[in-house]
């Protein structure tokens, strides 16, 4: 089913139960407030640790198209969704050559967007330059691109993205700040600082480019832990909520879907996570009604990333 770690072994196998035979938790979908898109896994760069694996050759998941979307858009209505917030992330959302149209797609419903980018080359080509400040125009504040620092000093955010990659992605931060885009950051929690030590240092980062942006808002500064299946989780029972103290409404695919294109597929899949688009137990159907099923927390990222780490991909 898995390539589970050997730390993990045995555990993880049954969506009902888990290896010591205790119910497995599941989370339902209390209201979708979040709509993922992932645009297609083709990327400008190639990262260390990207748990998507994204690539200028991974297309693995091909690039989703504006009517794609659109139909996607009219199921929210359909199913009465209360949705806010239409998300997009890749790969590289601005390798797709229809981006500026989906987002107008999205835009144009009345929708928040956040694009999750790392404000490269694809970003900075000037049709896409262009066609953002046009929707900056047309739709004043409901635009949000959160951009992937994977640290605030250079040398370590380099040794994830490539020599060269700080200063690229600096140059279109800058170009956001200075046409009045709102920004928000991604980071990591792979470098051994404390998440005190993170949000001074990426405090002192802003303050130093003039980034409006608060290093301490959770949801502006997400720290998001590393996904590493060689470290051994515990899995979620029932009786976690309790013990833990969290509530299932928390955990993110209690308020999202995400939306991908299979390559070779005849249409979409909608997942129940936006952290395993290759996973076929978490592909709940084609369709909005079909993922509005529970989902069952068989899988070492709901452990680590969701209910143990708190973490959640939308603002």
């Amino acid at each position: 089913m898995k390539d589970i770690a050997q730390a993990n072994e045995g555990k993880f196998q049954n969506p009902a139960v888990t290896a010591k035979g205790e119910p497995r938790a599941t989370v339902a979908l209390r209201g979708a407030e979040t709509l993922w898109f992932n645009t297609g896994t083709l990327c400008n760069i190639e990262c260390v640790n990207c748990y998507i694996a994204s690539s200028p050759k991974n297309d693995a998941l091909v690039y989703i198209t504006a009517d794609e979307v659109r139909d996607y858009l009219d199921q929210i209505v359909e199913r009465d969704w209360p949705v806010r917030e239409i998300a997009f992330t890749g790969g590289e959302p601005f390798m797709n050559p229809q981006m500026v149209e989906i987002t107008e797609a999205s835009l144009e419903r009345g929708y928040e967007v956040l694009i999750l980018t790392n404000a490269m080359r694809p970003m900075m080509r000037k049709s896409v330059q262009t066609g953002l400040l046009r929707l900056r125009d047309t739709y004043p504040g409901k635009m949000t691109f959160r951009i992937s620092v994977d640290h605030y000093r250079r040398d370590l955010h380099d040794a994830e993205r490539g020599a060269g990659a700080f200063d690229k992605t600096l140059i279109g931060m800058e170009w956001l700040r200075d046409n009045d885009f709102r920004m928000a950051v991604a980071g990591r929690s792979i470098f051994a600082d404390s998440d005190a030590d993170s949000r001074a240092g990426y405090a002192a980062f802003y303050a130093e480019h003039g980034f409006d942006i608060d290093a301490n808002d959770p949801g502006m500064t997400v720290l998001f832990p590393e996904m590493d299946e060689a470290v051994e989780v515990p899995e979620i029972t029932t009786a976690c909520w309790s013990i833990l103290d969290v509530s299932p409404d928390a955990v993110m695919c209690s308020s999202s879907r995400m939306v991908v294109k299979r390559k070779g597929a005849e249409k979409p899949a909608v997942l129940a996570c936006t952290l395993l688009p290759y996973d076929p137990e978490f592909e709940l159907g084609t369709t909005l009604a079909e993922a509005e099923r529970d989902v069952s927390l068989n899988h070492p990222h709901c452990a680590k990333f969701c209910v143990l780490g708190g973490a959640s991909c939308s603002a």
